[in-house]
């Protein structure tokens, strides 16, 4: 994830590209790895409930069993966010993939010429004063 928040400036067709591919790439594997651990915090807030219902059938003191469901609770509460966040990198990885697509559509033309010619091309802006 490092390698997404460094910044070089270099703002060229193939640069960006490259950029808008890899934030992509990331944003996909965080998707894996979110529905990994929504699911195992799924799996233990069931557990932490069973557990309790466990600990009350075996007359425990009651202290015990509320700790426990609330264990339960703090897992599923948290569960539900990591569902939101999962969300949230479908939604960014969408955007990226859409992002360079449409980058490639509008630049990728100009970039072919540009790269395939010696001369040198004015920066942007040079005739507009």
């Amino acid at each position: 994830m490092s390698d997404l928040a460094h910044t070089d400036g270099d703002n060229h067709f193939k640069a960006v590209q490259q950029k808008l591919k890899a934030l992509g790439k990331a944003m996909d594997s965080s998707k894996l790895e979110l529905e990994a651990l929504l699911r195992g915090m799924r799996l233990n807030a069931e557990r932490a409930e069973g557990l309790a219902t466990g600990i009350a059938n075996a007359d425990l003191d009651a202290k015990f069993v509320e700790m426990t469901n609330q264990v339960s609770l703090a897992l599923g509460g948290a569960a539900v966010e990591v569902r939101r966040l999962h969300e949230s990198a479908e939604e960014v990885a969408g955007l990226a993939h859409d992002t360079q697509r449409r980058h490639a559509r509008l630049y990728e033309a100009l970039d072919t010429i540009r790269s395939g010619r010696r001369e040198r091309t004015p920066k942007p802006g040079f005739f507009a004063h």
